[in-house]
């Protein structure tokens, strides 16, 4: 099959990650891929089989998205491309007009819990939907095509697992992910400040539009000097792998890749109460945004609690992801 993979950019995210790693499996399964981004720090990782083109995919601008509509259409058409693949609100709307224009077929991965507004109008409209998790699902209804399936996000194989240190011998908690608000290391830092009389540090590995607002935050709660912001790095793993404790206290996630590598990595978690991760875990799992059962949740994990408990068997492979989706693939072309 040619699948043609729209993201927005592809820098350092859950949904790029997702992107990076299913093309490359596509790749190694003898699919030919197409990426179409405006671009970004992960394209390096791509395998020489997956073709690269950049378009302005993530601008929310009509007339920008009906050209970039136009020239994957032309493709499409001259190059035999069959299926477009949208990863994100942007690329569905440019996904459904290529589509018109070009008779081809289109389908979306639902990666969030998406506010219910006009920017999902065209989800509907779709030949087909896969959802990241049985949540996403629920929380998108009758938003969806008929044609729609859950499957889970994969992993590939760890390069290094986790050191096998934990509290309180390794005090280091440690958050990955994007700087914003969604995320919750706000509630993380707070927390913290009400343990200052026990031995802990924060690493804080990722970036986004709100790190100067966190490091701002970590000063005015006088835990600056146990916080350290290390900016976006492509090495998470390995911070992973050295830390005590990972903390995952996102608001709101259609599943949450940094959670799953925790839990494959046996790396010691402490999680949000998230209902994409309630059939993984069997327990411990803390209520987002409550800073006091957060602080509750963190002292015990420094007294040598085991945090929140998940079934690292439930976690899928890259491999079995990119199977599913390419039988999906199958499915609508037929």
């Amino acid at each position: 099959m040619k699948v043609v993979q729209i993201v927005p950019e592809f820098d350092e995210g859950g949904v790029e990650r997702h992107v990076l790693w299913l093309a490359t499996e596509l790749a190694a399964l003898g699919h030919e891929v197409l990426v179409v981004t405006e671009g970004g720090k992960l394209e390096i990782e791509l395998p020489s089989a997956v073709t690269v083109r950049h378009l302005p995919v993530a601008r929310k601008n009509p007339l920008t998205g009906l050209l970039s509509a136009l020239r994957l259409s032309r493709w499409a058409r001259r190059e035999g491309w069959q299926l477009f693949h949208a990863h994100s609100r942007v690329p569905a709307w440019i996904a459904w007009w290529a589509s018109v224009l070009s008779g081809r077929p289109w389908l979306m991965t639902a990666h969030a819990l998406y506010s219910l507004n006009g920017g999902i109008a065209p989800f509907r409209r779709a030949d087909g939907a896969v959802c990241v998790s049985e949540a996403v699902r629920r929380h998108l209804g009758g938003r969806l095509p008929e044609r729609t399936v859950v499957i889970p996000n994969g992993l590939p194989p760890a390069r290094r697992g986790w050191a096998g240190e934990g509290f309180p011998a390794n005090p280091r908690f440690l958050f990955v992910g994007r700087l914003t608000r969604l995320k919750g290391l706000a509630v993380v830092l707070e927390a913290l400040s009400g343990l200052l009389d026990r031995p802990w540090r924060l690493d804080v590995v990722g970036d986004g539009p709100q790190r100067e607002e966190f490091e701002a935050l970590a000063r005015s709660l006088g835990v600056s000097e146990r916080v350290f912001f290390a900016g976006f790095r492509d090495d998470a793993e390995a911070w992973m792998a050295e830390a005590g404790c990972l903390v995952f206290p996102s608001c709101n996630e259609g599943m949450g890749l940094v959670a799953l590598e925790a839990i494959r990595m046996g790396l010691p978690l402490v999680a949000s109460d998230l209902e994409a991760l309630r059939p993984l875990s069997s327990g411990g799992l803390v209520p987002p945004g409550d800073v006091e059962a957060w602080r509750e949740a963190l002292a015990a994990v420094l007294d040598g609690g085991p945090g929140s408990c998940f079934d690292r068997a439930a976690v899928t492979t890259t491999a079995d992801m990119a199977r599913a989706v390419a039988e999906f693939y199958g499915e609508i072309l037929r």
